[in-house]
């Protein structure tokens, strides 16, 4: 749901003549009460989206795996290091 959330913003944003760019990523997040969401899904994902060209909507190579059939069409973009991140990670963007 958030891809295609993504997405649709994306279009609606775009007859304004207005362009976003977004990043997805899937993971464990914690939101302690009174607090904002926190952990390493919601840095990964800031971090897929700071990769992001204005009108993209890119998701990390885990989300991309868990929604394997949802009709969603990706492009590979590379391997990439994400700031404050182990590991090289995969990222795609995203297109109905």
């Amino acid at each position: 749901r958030a891809v295609r959330c993504g997405l649709a913003v994306q279009d609606a944003l775009r007859d304004l003549g207005l362009e976003v760019r977004a990043g997805v990523h899937t993971g464990e997040v914690e939101r302690p009460q009174g607090a904002k969401p926190r952990g390493i899904a919601v840095h990964v994902g800031a971090r897929v989206m700071s990769l992001a060209g204005s009108g993209e909507v890119l998701v990390s190579g885990t989300t991309r795996d868990l929604v394997a059939g949802s009709g969603l069409e990706f492009e590979d973009r590379g391997e990439h290091e994400l700031k404050g991140v182990d590991g090289r990670r995969r990222v795609f963007a995203a297109r109905v």
